[in-house]
């Protein structure tokens, strides 16, 4: 067996944890997009922290859309919590927070976060396993990828890793996972980037850098190999104790007994250490809310509500660390769950694999506010109906990678498998691409469609400054149909016709594209 072929398959099984704090902790090397955001970082000290909601997050429980809360209400009055108890936003008056997320509350008022509605992609998986796989690889629904969108180009840039790092030019790991689980994010081409880091404590050859004599035969050249990697492990954990012990943690708001804030304790401290690991990834789970999501007497308390509030006091906590720690300029971080819930709740006070949902990003470099519209809820809903998506998720990766870590356009497409997928106005950094969206959300309208409900023919109306559009329809499931408007229109008011002969019954979702300007408003099928 190659040695490559011998990683490739092999890898998972090696992973031996390091314990910091009770917590296992992973780390990544060179694939060249992490060597490249590792020499950024260096140069620019920029970090980003990735929070998984693992077991997809219910967003209209989070970021509820107040401005469509009539039609919520018929849709989920089992589990929908009080108008009366949202959190109000600074300057919203259609959106707002579950009552247990003060603390994101308050990020929001003064500046630090930036919300991204309903975030997804088209024909979205409803399978645990195959939706995080596609969020991980960055890949379409019906494109099976091995890859990684942080570990895109493994073969190549570092022939002969593993030999020979770390090194002086570059001694940290280039990505970090606190927690038990290996993300596909980091997989490269040929194998599995996550090495084991064991417990510091228990270092083997570290001293020397050498192993025992092997047997002269593959098995031999395999377990030298594994002991090669083990070395590199312990330097990897050696870099990493050194990192938590030349710093200290400063915020008193972080809650004892919340495993999410105990991770980020872990990552404010490695950076404030010296450590120059641009990624960071944390987990949280528990989000599969089939049922008893709620309190049956009292919804804005319950299983989810217990998670929100963890997830809300440990981001809080971490970015007022950073603050003290004189850091928090260089920090980032963001939420993201496999897909969202449906629209409609079940009969056991929960709700059901969905398609797409907000995303938080925070921190001092993002620019505040909310992208996007609130989710369009239909006035009579179906146990099929989803929340529409808005914006694709390879957007926002793009976004982090383009106005985070400054990548330029042609790296950003490289590590989106050859994909383009325009940023959106998330980071301060790229003030351009904040006031085109400015000047763009102000040049284009789209009304009512009519007749609606509809039993053959549509007629979509719509205003632009002019410019080219889209307007696409997708069912219930999230599914696109078609495309009945694309091209480019002068300023004025047009119309479009659309055939629905052939359409089944329900529930559509008809979204006005024009650059990163996305409208979405629902379409009845008679």
């Amino acid at each position: 067996m190659k040695r490559k072929q011998f990683i490739k398959t092999a890898a998972a099984g090696t992973l031996l944890p390091i314990s910091l704090n009770g917590f296992s902790m992973k780390s990544w090397s060179q694939s060249s997009l992490l060597r490249l955001l590792g020499a950024r970082a260096m140069d620019s000290g920029k970090v980003f922290v990735l929070i998984q909601l693992n077991g997809g997050n219910d967003g209209l429980n989070m970021v509820i859309p107040l401005d469509q809360y009539s039609n919520l209400s018929k849709a989920r009055n089992n589990v929908l919590i009080p108008d009366t108890q949202v959190l109000g936003l600074s300057g919203v008056s259609a959106t707002g927070l579950h009552p247990a997320m003060d603390g994101l509350r308050q990020m929001y008022n003064n500046g630090l976060v930036n919300i991204v509605q309903s975030v997804g992609y088209t024909s979205p998986s409803f399978s645990h396993f195959r939706a995080t796989d596609i969020w991980m690889t960055g890949s379409d629904s019906n494109e099976n990828w091995t890859t990684g969108w942080l570990g895109r180009f493994l073969d190549g840039q570092f022939p002969a890793f593993p030999t020979g790092y770390p090194n002086t030019t570059m001694p940290d790991p280039l990505a970090l996972q606190i927690g038990s689980q290996v993300s596909l994010s980091f997989m490269g081409p040929a194998q599995n980037m996550a090495m084991s880091i064991t417990d510091p404590a228990n270092f083997y050859n570290l001293v020397n850098g050498s192993t025992d004599p092997t047997p002269n035969s593959h098995a031999g050249d395999e377990l030298a190999f594994l002991r090669l990697m083990a070395n590199q492990t312990n330097q990897y954990a050696t870099v990493i104790k050194a990192a938590a012990a030349a710093a200290s943690n400063q915020s008193s708001k972080y809650v004892s007994g919340n495993s999410l804030s105990d991770q980020l304790k872990i990552v404010a401290r490695l950076i404030k250490g010296g450590l120059k690991t641009p990624v960071y990834m944390v987990s949280m789970g528990g989000f599969d809310t089939h049922s008893q999501q709620v309190d049956s007497t009292d919804h804005s308390i319950g299983s989810h509500a217990t998670l929100l509030k963890r997830l809300s006091e440990a981001i809080y906590a971490f970015q007022d660390d950073l603050k003290l720690m004189g850091i928090e300029d260089r920090v980032a971080g963001m939420t993201f769950s496999e897909f969202g819930r449906r629209i409609m709740s079940n009969g056991s006070g929960g709700t059901d694999h969905g398609a797409a949902a907000p995303l938080v990003v925070f921190g001092t470099g993002v620019q505040s506010g909310i992208i996007g519209n609130n989710p369009a809820i239909p006035s009579t809903v179906t146990v099929n109906d989803n929340v529409p998506m808005q914006y694709d998720f390879r957007q926002v990766y793009a976004s982090v990678l383009a106005d985070w870590f400054g990548l330029s356009t042609s790296e950003v497409s490289a590590a989106m498998g050859g994909k383009s997928f325009n940023p959106l106005p998330v980071f301060k950094a790229n003030l351009s691409r904040i006031n085109d969206w400015a000047e763009v959300s102000g040049r284009v309208q789209l009304y009512d469609v009519q007749p609606n409900p509809v039993r053959d023919s549509a007629t979509f109306r719509f205003y632009t400054d002019g410019g080219h559009l889209d307007i696409q329809v997708f069912d219930a499931l999230g599914n696109r149909i078609a495309i009945p408007v694309s091209g480019r229109f002068v300023k004025g008011e047009h119309t479009a016709s659309w055939e629905t002969k052939g359409l089944k019954p329900g529930n559509y979702f008809y979204q006005l594209s024009h650059g990163n300007q996305r409208t979405t408003r629902v379409l009845s099928v008679l």
